[in-house]
């Protein structure tokens, strides 16, 4: 029997093209070269000239960068167009990916950042603090991107990420009101508190991802409406696809241009809050992965519950320790080593997860292999 058709002729049961992910691996080899590179040279601006990351941080709007703003906007919405979202509710009815979601973001990854700022920061309780609250800001922006690099499902990353909003919204200040105050205190450890607001929340939910969300939502409504399906993923997608790396690269200058000073300035100390990360990063990637393996979730989505399990949403974190502690305190200093850490490691797994697909039946193949 033959696969249904659509009456652009397009086959309904084979897997949605990935234009974005073959755009960008023309470009994979040296993907890491061009990060590393963004990487440096935003600690060196920053470092370098002179008043640069104070003009940066002055462009904003209610505490909102408009630089990373627009970097995190740009990266996204070419990813977010190509979603399929008619096959949304294939997503929605798996609650073995939901639920293991659920878990590693919402129970597991705040509860192993807890215990190892514990174990490698005890005698820095500011930094200590910092990487409490970097776990608790489950991410929602950047791991769309390292999901379509992968080759994860975008309709699962969809609705994963949409999941950990609602989720962040609800819980985060709840959350670190426990892991920083109720917890330490049944423990017997030192206390601490946070102070941010629950629409603090829900404007960096709303600007990150219901934005591009929203746009690449009508941009496949609109662009099917009036050219077709065929016409949308043959040639509209591969056309706005280069702009995810784009995006990805201006933010991650802005991003460490705005903090280059304090990172460069305090080398030691980066080192003592990167080894936690690294722990944390390569410990939620790798549970994430091994959950789905188990579950039977296939690779695409198996890769898309490693990567919302691993991220961590920089910016919130980022603004709610400068809010509550202060734009030169150590908290601060550790949201911002967060990204300095995660980047690169997320890049790294990316390969990881893509030298696994072999593993799966039917795992998807990038065009340079």
């Amino acid at each position: 029997m033959s696969n249904p058709r659509s009456s652009d002729g397009i086959d309904l049961a084979a897997p949605a093209p990935d234009p974005v992910a073959a755009t960008l691996s023309t470009l994979n080899r040296l993907l890491p070269v061009w990060i590393a590179l963004a990487m440096v040279a935003g600690l060196l601006l920053g470092r370098l000239v002179p008043g640069l990351g104070d003009a940066l941080s002055r462009v904003e709007v209610d505490g909102v960068s408009l630089p990373i703003a627009l970097g995190l906007l740009v990266m996204m919405y070419p990813v977010l167009a190509k979603v399929r979202y008619d096959r949304l509710d294939s997503v929605t009815g798996d609650k073995r990916l939901l639920v293991g979601s659920l878990v590693l973001n919402w129970i597991v990854g705040p509860a192993l950042m807890f215990v190892l700022a514990w174990v490698f920061l005890a005698d820095l309780p500011a930094y200590r603090t910092g990487l409490i609250i970097v776990g608790l800001a489950r991410c929602i922006a950047m791991v769309i991107i390292w999901n379509d690099m992968a080759c994860g499902d975008p309709e699962a990353a969809a609705v994963l990420v949409a999941l950990n909003s609602i989720f962040q919204v609800v819980a985060f200040a709840a959350l670190g009101w426990f892991y920083l105050s109720v917890l330490p205190g049944w423990l017997g450890l030192e206390q601490a508190g946070m102070d941010v607001s629950t629409w603090d929340i829900a404007r960096s939910v709303l600007i990150f991802l219901g934005v591009p969300l929203v746009a690449g939502y009508l941009s496949r409504r609109i662009g099917e409406r009036r050219r077709g399906r065929a016409w949308y993923e043959a040639t509209f997608l591969p056309r706005i696809g280069p702009w995810a790396l784009y995006g990805l690269l201006f933010t991650i200058v802005i991003l460490f241009a705005l903090q280059g000073e304090a990172i460069t300035s305090r080398p030691l100390d980066v080192a003592r809050i990167a080894l936690p990360l690294l722990v944390y990063f390569a410990a939620m990637w790798g549970g994430g992965f091994a959950v789905g393996a188990s579950l039977g979730l296939g690779y695409a989505r198996t890769t898309t519950l490693a990567f919302t399990a691993a991220g961590n949403n920089f910016e919130l974190a980022i603004a709610v320790a400068i809010a509550t502690f202060g734009v030169t305190s150590g908290q601060a200093l550790a949201g911002v080593v967060g990204p300095l850490i995660e980047v690169p490691v997320l890049v790294a797994l990316v390969y990881v997860s893509l030298a696994l697909r072999q593993r799966f039946t039917g795992a998807p193949k990038r065009a340079d292999t």
